[in-house]
């Protein structure tokens, strides 16, 4: 079975998601990165970039927030571009912990493995894979340049954040070394752990994110700029990622409640992908016990059942084309 929806059914859904969960007041910033906490709580954004480019937005969409666990998403694709989803899987894996984003106990108890690059050992251990191997510089770039493409806008590193999380990222460190000791990390452990934390602390809109979500969903190619940004056969092993540790812990408890593969980001983003239709990102700072946004996860949610966007579903939502106009 099929269902049409065309734009207008799109913005309807996000007007009524933002005006709903606006006055939300539940959660708290982070607090373990100084820079996050002094973020302003009430600041919140939807947007929609659906397949064929057509965008929506409400609210504080321009705001450039830190785009955190989200990042490693991108990082993720990028490291299948550069050596075959076979070989990340060998040298990461694509299970999920059910542990906190930033576990060391997971790491033992996966026999010595990352698991996913979707949790913060796989995430730095894909650093260490992006090629060129030993280059700092290089390897930014290449991250860098890939975010880009996905979101088809120019982005930056914050500064004030990446020095905020240089100072803390204690957990990372041990992270870092003990895949050392394993054999997990595949480049400088130091150097590795620097460029994790440079694309954690990337500026980012929640306009930028929709649409990079609506790259995936668009099999690779940026529904804006036109561009082919990776290879078709990558975004389904990168939806799978998402929709299995999107949310960390809470990851099942989201696709129960909405079916859309999604990633989340202690900055308070939140990334939905609906294959074939289109991109969702929602920011909003205060965020719940695991660390996901609280209001963009009420907003993403109710959109995602407004507009019957749930994967598993027997009902496959299909975007209509606009009339053609004949002279």
């Amino acid at each position: 079975m099929t269902r049409e929806i065309d734009k207008a059914a799109v913005v309807t859904a996000v007007n009524e998601a933002y005006t709903q969960y606006v006055k939300t007041a539940e959660g708290e910033n982070a607090s373990y990165i100084p820079y996050l906490k002094n973020i302003p709580p009430s600041l919140f954004g939807i947007a929609v970039c659906m397949a064929d480019g057509e965008r929506i937005e409400v609210g504080d969409t321009g705001y450039r927030f830190g785009i955190e666990s989200v990042s490693k998403v991108p990082t993720a694709v990028l490291a299948m571009k550069q050596h075959g989803p076979q070989t990340v899987m060998r040298k990461i894996g694509a299970d999920a912990t059910g542990l906190p984003f930033n576990s060391i106990m997971a790491i033992l108890l996966e026999n010595d493995h990352p698991s996913t690059p979707l949790v913060n050992a796989g995430a730095i251990t894909a650093c260490s894979m992006i090629a060129p191997t030993g280059n700092s510089d290089a390897k930014w770039l290449a991250i860098k340049g890939f975010v880009e493409a996905l979101c088809g806008f120019s982005v930056e590193v914050i500064d004030e954040l990446y020095r905020s999380e240089s100072a803390t990222n204690f957990n990372n460190r041990s992270i870092a070394w003990l895949l050392k000791n394993y054999g997990r990390v595949y480049d400088d452990p130091d150097l590795s752990l620097d460029i994790y934390t440079r694309q954690c602390s990337i500026g980012i809109t929640a306009a930028q994110l929709a649409v990079m979500a609506a790259t995936i969903a668009a099999d690779g190619r940026n529904p804006v700029t036109g561009c082919e940004v990776f290879p078709a056969d990558i975004a389904p092993r990168i939806v799978s990622l998402m929709a299995t540790v999107g949310f960390y812990e809470r990851t099942g408890d989201w696709m129960f409640r909405t079916g859309l593969p999604a990633k989340s980001g202690v900055g308070g983003g939140i990334m939905g992908v609906a294959p074939g239709i289109m991109g969702i990102a929602a920011f909003a700072p205060p965020l719940d016990a695991a660390g996901n946004s609280v209001k963009a996860q009420k907003a993403v949610s109710y959109i995602a059942q407004r507009l019957g966007l749930n994967v598993y579903g027997s009902q496959r939502v299909t975007l209509r084309k606009p009339a053609t106009v004949v002279a």
